[in-house]
């Protein structure tokens, strides 16, 4: 691995960056972008990673055509950009689909412009080429309205490289796609661009991404008046197998140093949290009654083994072709504080367990024990965190805490209430903001408000439902980093529902894989033997780190595309973990299957 400034074989820039600054006010500390030096070289694949709102849309925007820059120049093959041109193509988030015109009429429209010289025929055999390289020949006559999100990215990106680019410009294209459909889109990228050899930039928010596509990796620093800062080569083979990565020292040296460099960037944007203090000693009421005197010393329950009990959890939800089962058959068992990280494939069930566990969902068969009482139904004791927090938008965020702390500590002084809230959002970090409208907030400032409200509950049971999904990859970091803090000080029984492979072995004691649905059940538990507490930087430097994240992904690879992979597939895979890990965690490892 090679970090700062690397050494590259000399070749002709494709397209530079020349001292680029660009505002959005007269203020010149206020720019979005200051001073952006960058070259590209013919056939390479670079990826510019950094933070939400540190000015990348606005990068690729300039490198665009679509603005001008307020200082310095973007040239292409040694002429100044003046506006937008067909040989730099563009792909963004959003589709920008003509609803009214078919998958091959969108791209038809585009390679119509730029190929008006070519026969009818060549224009439609380029339509048709581009239409089967990204998979999409049985939905060419489908509409937008008629396709999934990521077969309209597919469209997108089938257009951009139909009209023949020499740069190919990607705005985060990937980023509003559920994880296996990123993945799947990530890996025909990766193909598509082998085969056409194109130059290609790629904004994301994604360092697995970055790291899985790119010649070379560019940290772009936090915003106002953001630069380009740290660049890596990524000195790894194509193809490149997402899982056998974890193998590669190149990979792990390379992940390890951006990370690094990119948490210290976060360090020095973040705001100071507030000097620690002892947490209130005021105990919540059960829902029925308040807590017995036993439990209200100290707060603890006399049930430490198995207090929360998944057993043969079944749900069921009636379709005009029958019952369909999503959920049958799921076992699980969970101590007192142990936090456990809930992984699978979309449509797996694992939403559907969560919310039965809330009392939100009615269970069609077996039972959700927590604390020795039956869950029937929603109550204060189980907290639940959603991808939105839903927070009343009229009330700042001190006044949305408080909301549930009047109804769960109602023998507390107004003092004490006040000082329960203050606690807890001084934790996630919003000392100086809580008193701010919620409406008012980023997004990761309002999911820290959830988290607090959660938290400031005192809860037996903390449910997340991938709590940190709508966020960009390095504000998930910081607010993983804030769960861990306070879930560390309170130690509250926690399941997580995630997509992500990281966040699912850096939060938990156990993860659990859960199969396909329908009739979604246990398919393997990874005991996690890894030292608390846990920061994301140590992890890196922890070899047995890829071992567990080799063995998720390979199972999410198992179960790809509906399949249903046998006990001795699942448990070959689990044997490649405990033989990689250190003899101590290998020792202590456990990976049990459930049929």
């Amino acid at each position: 691995m090679l970090t700062g400034k690397p050494t590259m074989t000399p070749s002709t820039p494709v397209l530079e960056l020349s001292g680029v600054s660009k505002g959005y006010s007269d203020i010149p500390a206020e720019r979005v972008l200051d001073n952006v030096n960058l070259t590209v070289s013919e056939g390479e694949f670079v990826a510019i990673v950094g933070f939400s709102g540190a000015g990348k849309t606005t990068l690729i925007s300039l490198l665009a055509g679509l603005i001008s820059p307020d200082v310095g120049g973007v040239i292409f093959r040694g002429k100044e950009i003046t506006e937008p041109g067909p040989e730099r193509g563009v792909v963004f988030q959003s589709y920008s689909l003509m609803p009214w015109l078919s998958v091959t009429g969108n791209i038809a429209l585009a390679v119509d412009q730029v190929a008006r010289k070519s026969s009818r025929a060549e224009r439609r055999d380029r339509v048709n080429h581009y239409i089967d390289m990204v998979g999409l020949s049985h939905a060419r006559d489908r509409k937008p309205a008629e396709l999934s999100g990521g077969m309209r990215q597919r469209v997108a990106v089938a257009r951009a490289f139909a009209m023949q680019p020499d740069v190919l410009l990607l705005d985060e294209p990937l980023s509003a796609l559920d994880a296996l459909t990123r993945a799947r889109l990530q890996d025909e990228l990766a193909s598509i661009s082998q085969q056409e050899k194109k130059t290609i930039i790629l904004i994301t928010n994604d360092v697995d991404e970055a790291l899985l596509l790119a010649d070379r990796v560019i940290a772009l620093t936090p915003a106002p008046c953001a630069t380009l800062g740290e660049e890596f080569v990524v000195n790894i083979n194509h193809p490149r197998d997402r899982a056998a990565m974890n193998h590669h020292d190149g990979f792990i040296e390379t992940r390890a140093a951006i990370t690094r460099h990119l948490l210290a960037l976060s360090t020095s944007r973040a705001q100071q949290a507030e000097a620690d203090r002892p947490a209130p000693n005021v105990i919540p009421i059960n829902r029925h009654k308040q807590v017995p005197k036993a439990v209200i010393d100290a707060g603890k329950s006399h049930i430490q083994t198995r207090y929360l009990e998944f057993s043969d959890l079944t749900k069921i939800y009636p379709t005009p072709q029958g019952d369909l089962a999503v959920v049958k058959g799921f076992d699980l068992k969970m101590d007192k504080g142990e936090f456990v990280t809930l992984i699978g494939h979309s449509g797996c069930g694992k939403s559907t367990v969560l919310s039965m566990a809330a009392g939100l969902n009615e269970i069609s068969g077996g039972s959700v024990i927590l604390d020795g009482l039956h869950v029937l139904d929603a109550g204060p004791e189980r907290a639940v965190v959603f991808q939105s927090p839903s927070l009343m938008p009229w009330l700042t965020a001190f006044d949305n805490v408080m909301l549930g702390v009047s109804q769960v500590y109602p023998k507390a002084s107004a003092a004490e209430r006040r000082d329960v809230v203050e606690y807890f959002l001084t934790r996630v970090g919003l000392a100086d903001s809580m008193h701010r409208m919620a409406d008012d907030l980023s997004n990761g400032m309002q999911q820290r408000v959830g988290i607090a409200r959660a938290f400031a509950l005192s809860p037996k049971l903390l449910l997340l439902d991938e709590p940190f999904g709508m966020l960009d990859s390095l504000t998930r970091w910081e607010l993983q980093d804030v769960l861990m803090d306070v879930w560390a000080r309170t130690q509250v029984t926690t399941v997580c529902v995630t997509h992500d492979v990281d966040e699912a072995i850096l939060l938990a004691d156990k993860v659990v894989m859960m199969s396909n649905g329908p009739q979604a059940r246990v398919g393997n538990i990874m005991q996690v033997d890894l030292p608390r507490p846990r920061s994301r930087e140590e992890l890196m430097a922890h070899r047995d780190y890829y071992a567990y994240r080799e063995e998720l992904l390979e199972f999410l690879e198992a179960y790809e595309g509906g399949a249903d992979p046998s006990e001795e597939m699942l448990d070959a895979i689990a044997a490649k973990r405990r033989e990689r890990v250190s003899p101590l965690a290998a020792a202590s490892s456990h990976t049990s299957v459930t049929s």
